[in-house]
Formats: C-alpha cells, structure tokens, sequence
C-alpha cells in the first residue's frame, strides 16, 4: 500500500470514529431525557401511595380508638403500671432520676393522639393524681409539622408547688457536684417539658408514641434483671451451704471411723 493510501484510510477511519462519537452522544442525550420522563412518572406514582397510604392509616387509627380506650380502662386497675414500663424501657430509663420515679408513681394514664390529617403531628398527655409535687392533673406536649414543613412543639406549664421543682433541683445538683455528677445523674425527667430546642429531632416523645404506646404492655412484663441477680446470688449461697454440710458429714465420718480404729486397739490390749 502506497503512502498516500495509508493516508487517506487513516483520515477515513478519523472521521468514522468522529462519526460515532456524535452518534452515541445523541443516544445517550435521548436516554437521558427518556429516564427523566420516566422518573416523573415513578414520582407521580409514589406520591399516590403516600395519600393512598394516609388515607389507610386514618381509617385505622379510628379504628384503633376503642380499643386504646378499653386498653388504658384495664391499665388503670395496676398500680405503678406506667412508672414500670418507663423504668423498664432502656432509653427512657437512662432519663430518669431518684426523684423523677418518684413523681412519675403519681402517673395514672399515658395518652398519644395523632392529628387527624396525622402528617401535622400528635400530641402526648400525662395524667396525675394528686401529688406533693405539682398542681397540674394533666401535663401535655405538642408537635406540630406545618405546612413548609418546619417542626415544632408546645407544652403545659408545669406549676410546680413551693420547693418541689425538680428541674431546678437537678440543675443545683449537677452544679454543686461537678462534672462528674453530670453523667451520673441526668436532666429531670421533666426538663422534657420545657426542651422545644429541636422540635424535629424529640427522641423521647418519637420513642413514646412509636415505641411505648403501641404496646406498652411488652416493657411492663420486663423482668426486674435485680430481682434475677439476687435470686441467683441466692441460689449460689444455698448450694455452697449444701457443700459445707457434705463436707462436715465426710470429716465426722472420719472421725467416726478414728474412733472406731481406736476402740479396736483398745479391746486388743485388754485381751493380751
């Protein structure tokens, strides 16, 4: 092949390949376009369900209503039933002070609402007997989910009664015990209350109503892991007293047998 051949197959196969450069190019713009088409569709679709979704989950949150009535009518024939179930649930446990259990043993009934459109929001409400503590029957907190999407809450005013603010007194503790004390004892349970900083982020309210409320009677029946550890402590001294008493019936024995050997030797003596 002359050089002025090899010249031209070359340039030929340049402008092939600039040729299907610009082909494949246009497919992949035209593909582009076509996914884009279809991811709208796929979007459409998924914003069906979530009102096809909301509109199931309303029917059966009213449907769900009796049964949470009759639920919190047989809770209210145990005593400490709700002050258990906290105690016994780990993340709200890891809240709780001395002094919060306390007050929390005048808790008589824990109610969850969800807004009826349930997007906005729900709400939580404590109910109290009479108690050395506060006057408040009832202690309530509010989230709310407006319509650009920004969170935030509310909530009762607790009117603490003279010298019995426990969110006060956790404060002047923690400061007179440093910061060691800190991570020992946590914030009152109660600070809760009074907490509106990230409406959005509220661990303990997500924990109550996603948690708890469903099905409370789960934390309630928790084992007291105490009462386990002393039953086996128990246990552990128990068979350790069987040991001892093995032991003293094996030395009495051999000294039984001592005594018998010794007799022996005695008759013998006497025969001689």
């Amino acid at each position: 092949m002359s050089a002025s051949a090899a010249k031209v197959s070359k340039k030929e196969l340049n402008s092939n390949h600039d040729g299907a450069d610009e082909t494949s190019e246009k497919e992949q713009q035209e593909a582009i376009e076509h996914i884009d088409e279809v991811q709208n569709e796929i979007d459409r679709l998924n914003e069906q369900a979530s009102e096809e979704i909301l509109k199931v989950e309303q029917k059966y949150n009213k449907l769900r209503q009796p049964f949470f009535q009759k639920r919190s009518e047989l809770i209210a024939k145990i005593p400490n039933f709700w002050v258990t179930t906290f105690v016994n649930h780990p993340q709200v446990s890891a809240l709780l002070g001395e002094e919060d259990e306390e007050a929390l043993h005048y808790l008589s009934r824990v109610e969850v609402t969800e807004f009826e459109d349930i997007k906005s929001g729900y709400r939580i409400d404590f109910y109290f007997d009479e108690n050395p503590y506060f006057e408040n029957k009832v202690l309530s907190k509010e989230f709310h989910l407006n319509e650009s999407g920004d969170p935030s809450s509310k909530s009762t005013e607790i009117k603490w009664k003279s010298g019995k603010d426990l969110t006060k007194r956790s404060s002047q503790t923690q400061n007179k015990a440093g910061r060691k004390r800190q991570h020992e004892e946590p914030e009152s349970f109660f600070t809760w209350f009074t907490d509106h900083a990230d409406a959005g982020a509220d661990e303990l309210g997500e924990v109550i109503k996603d948690d708890i409320w469903p099905n409370p009677l789960q934390y309630y029946l928790v084992p007291d892991m105490d009462d386990e550890e002393g039953d086996g402590e128990e246990d552990e001294e128990d068979e350790e007293g069987l040991e001892d008493i093995d032991e003293e019936g094996d030395e009495d024995g051999e000294d039984d047998d001592d005594d018998d050997g010794e007799d022996g030797e005695d008759d013998e003596g006497e025969d001689d």
